[in-house]
């Protein structure tokens, strides 16, 4: 365990070097080339997946048909790790995220560049004008959105009412949402220097097609993404609670 903890620390701080470096060699183009800001988040992120796997034993994997267009992610959130395999994997993956994540040093001037929208979470409906305004700013722009119904980190065996966002950015974009499970909480804890070695999984489902009443929608949707995490979940040794 011990030494589990001494790997898991040097791996957290091999991450946030190399996230400097890489950031440090983008930024001068990077104001002039949405590109250049794709291939440093594309290239950070898989050698975080990569360098996970070497360090701590940390696998991860992707299942299931990767949507590339403008398509609406809903997805499960457990910890950062399932925002980097998702970035591994999207061409140009843009997020709703909270207006917080802009003052991150790095992390926040990259999201911004690649298109993310920020949100004042837990404002109601002027999180919801916010949403739909950045929406409209970018619709021409190529790539899927996506949204944490939750709309934060929830870590396994916790429920979490899923919020209205989805359902308004469902109406809108009205071609339908793709789902997305993860079980990346039982390794990659919220709030831990801890990395468990296992096999971390993002699984993009079938798609919901559009058109249902938002609230029919909605109670599909969670019951969709946390049966099929929680099935993950038990597959990676996690006990259920019934």
């Amino acid at each position: 365990m011990i030494l589990q903890w001494i790997r898991s620390l040097v791996f957290i701080i091999q991450m946030y070097l190399v996230m400097i470096f890489l950031a440090i060699i983008v930024f001068p183009i990077s104001p002039f080339s949405i590109n250049v800001s794709y291939w440093g988040v594309h290239t950070y992120s898989r050698w975080v997946r990569w360098s996970a796997k070497v360090l701590v034993g940390l696998k991860s994997d992707v299942r299931g048909e990767v949507p590339q267009d403008n398509k609406l992610i809903c997805a499960k959130h457990q910890s950062f790790f399932d925002i980097l395999i998702i970035c591994s994997v999207i061409k140009r993956p843009r997020f709703v995220m909270k207006k917080q994540i802009l003052r991150l040093p790095i992390v926040g001037y990259y999201a911004k560049r690649i298109g993310c929208i920020p949100i004042d979470r837990g404002k109601g409906s002027v999180a919801v004008q916010q949403m739909l305004a950045g929406i409209q700013t970018r619709i021409l722009e190529p790539g899927p959105l996506i949204i944490y119904p939750q709309g934060t980190r929830v870590a396994p065996g916790i429920k979490k009412k899923y919020k209205i966002g989805a359902g308004i950015l469902y109406e809108y974009y009205k071609t339908g949402c793709v789902p997305a499970a993860t079980n990346v909480g039982l390794f990659w804890p919220k709030s831990a220097i801890m990395r468990r070695p296992g096999l971390a999984i993002v699984e993009f489902l079938s798609p919901i097609e559009g058109g249902l009443p938002k609230e029919e929608f909605m109670r599909e949707l969670e019951h969709i993404v946390e049966h099929k995490s929680d099935c993950l979940m038990h597959a990676g040794g996690f006990q259920l609670q019934k």
